[in-house]
């Protein structure tokens, strides 16, 4: 049975492959540069398969990121990778790393991210399959000043089936909940954000250190993760 070895932060984590788990040579994605809320939309019914979402932290990213992938495989072993396209924020931080266990499982997989990702230069996840890049002036989340989800976060959420959050900042917040009140299955796992990033972060901006690492999702969700 071939085995992976992942080194994450000086760590070794082992991920057994089973048989129908042989990893995957990742080809570069297909992009579509400036695509609408409607022309997702289309493509993913087009497809007429069940969209498992992952949301959590992206430049944030864990502080164990050996469980968080743990966790997401976890997950995957329970879906069918015949019936089912695994979708993220298309990019390679944080929650971007579960791209490549789900190609080795045999995942199609999809990318919803702003274009602020591809103005900025964002480096993709090797291992996603299409990309549609979102034009919005955010990178997500509710927009400023309404209710509204800004055009990434409405694509995201009308694209998906599940909704699967390890951790989380405000955009995955704002997103898990806008799923959770349209009635879509949602599960919510709480992880850290690193701590040292953080750390790190709020200095640069003159800040206080941070002393709850939970990122809003995990703090709207509480103790019980039942909100």
């Amino acid at each position: 049975m071939p085995v992976n070895v992942i080194v994450i932060g000086g760590l070794a984590a082992l991920i057994v492959l089973g048989p129908g788990d042989r990893p995957q040579t990742c080809e570069r994605p297909v992009i579509s540069q400036a695509a609408t809320v409607q022309a997702v939309r289309s493509y993913f019914r087009k497809r007429g398969r069940t969209v498992a979402t992952f949301v959590g932290y992206s430049g944030a990213e864990y502080e164990d990121k050996v469980a968080m992938l743990a966790r997401a495989a976890t997950v995957l072993d329970a879906l069918d990778p015949k019936q089912t396209i695994v979708n993220i924020g298309a990019t390679a931080d944080g929650i971007g790393a579960v791209y490549d266990i789900a190609r080795q499982k045999g995942f199609e997989t999809t990318g919803i991210v702003s274009t602020q990702a591809r103005d900025t230069n964002a480096t993709l996840a090797p291992c996603v399959g299409t990309v549609f890049f979102i034009r919005d002036a955010s990178w997500g989340g509710v927009l400023k000043g309404t209710k509204k989800l800004s055009p990434t976060s409405m694509a995201m959420v009308s694209a998906s089936d599940h909704v699967i959050a390890i951790g989380g900042g405000e955009v995955a917040q704002d997103e898990f909940q806008a799923a959770r009140g349209l009635g879509k299955k949602t599960r919510f796992f709480p992880a850290d954000m690193n701590h040292a990033i953080a750390i790190s972060r709020a200095a640069r901006n003159g800040q206080p250190p941070p002393t709850d690492f939970r990122g809003a999702l995990g703090a709207a969700m509480g103790p019980s993760g039942s909100r």
